[in-house]
């Protein structure tokens, strides 16, 4: 039976969709994020890469479906989405939330014996500091623990979302669309802040971790932490910049993206 056209699920953004051989590169977005988001980011990556975006529930073109607030049923839905891409080349780049959920999505691809070349976790502590139990020396605790965000009240929520920097002001100053983006990024802080991640051995995928120099949400020491999560190879990268680098940097992400996958003219 062929497989479903990965093109046509609502859980990709197809951003320049090649051929079955090409290989491809899955980008996971931050809490309150959107596939549109790598709109700038997909085309850095040259005509040889087959770019996709997962698009969650709630945004965009599914602006009218149900907000997904539990991580399990999350990644068990993308990863649904992405077996069609397993037969070829395959990487995954997810920046904040998204790290979280391309982890979980690449535990899932590699219990069912799909190989991920590497998985790239931006801008986000690992997934062992979510555990309450988790008393590791040289790591403070994150921010999820020290409060739960996403249930400040709105004003207090509204603040944190600009000091963060990833939601422009003036949509915040104008009613309509803080009334229309408050749930859906609050609905994505609930879902990182209840995340708990289920026992289980290290990943078989590489991983290379981020970090920016001035993240104020997220320190370089916790997201060096990735390497706790695999048995395969591991780098730590650290850029310029606040908790979004990559739209400041879009061309020298991509080109450190390629050069680690072996991809494209910027890998030589």
């Amino acid at each position: 039976m062929r497989a479903p056209d990965a093109t046509r699920s609502p859980w990709l953004r197809a951003f320049r969709p090649l051929g079955p051989d090409a290989p491809a590169l899955v980008l996971f977005p931050h809490a309150g994020g959107s596939a549109g988001f790598y709109r700038s980011l997909a085309v850095r990556f040259g005509p040889e890469v087959d770019v996709r975006a997962v698009q969650y529930p709630g945004r965009e073109a599914r602006a009218g479906e149900a907000l997904v607030d539990a991580m399990d049923v999350l990644a068990d839905r993308v990863t649904e989405a992405l077996l069609p891409l397993t037969g070829r080349r395959l990487a995954i780049l997810g920046h904040s939330m998204g790290a979280l959920v391309g982890y979980e999505v690449t535990r899932r691809l590699e219990a069912q014996g799909a190989l991920v070349e590497r998985l790239f976790a931006s801008a986000r502590h690992p997934p062992h500091l979510h555990d309450p139990a988790c008393h590791d020396p040289g790591y403070h605790a994150p921010p999820d623990r020290e409060r739960l965000r996403h249930l400040l009240d709105d004003g207090a929520f509204a603040e944190m979302l600009r000091d963060t920097g990833g939601t422009p002001a003036a949509l915040l100053d104008q009613p309509e669309m803080r009334d229309y983006l408050l749930p859906i990024v609050r609905n994505d802080y609930r879902l990182v802040e209840t995340y708990r991640p289920a026992p289980g051995p290290a990943l078989r995928t590489g991983v290379v971790s981020i970090a920016a120099e001035g993240d104020g949400t997220v320190t370089a020491a916790q997201v060096e932490g990735w390497r706790r999560t695999t048995q395969g190879p591991f780098e730590h990268l650290t850029f310029p910049g606040g908790h979004f680098y990559l739209l400041e940097r879009p061309d020298t992400l991509a080109a450190a993206v390629l050069t680690r996958l072996g991809w494209g003219a910027s890998a030589h």
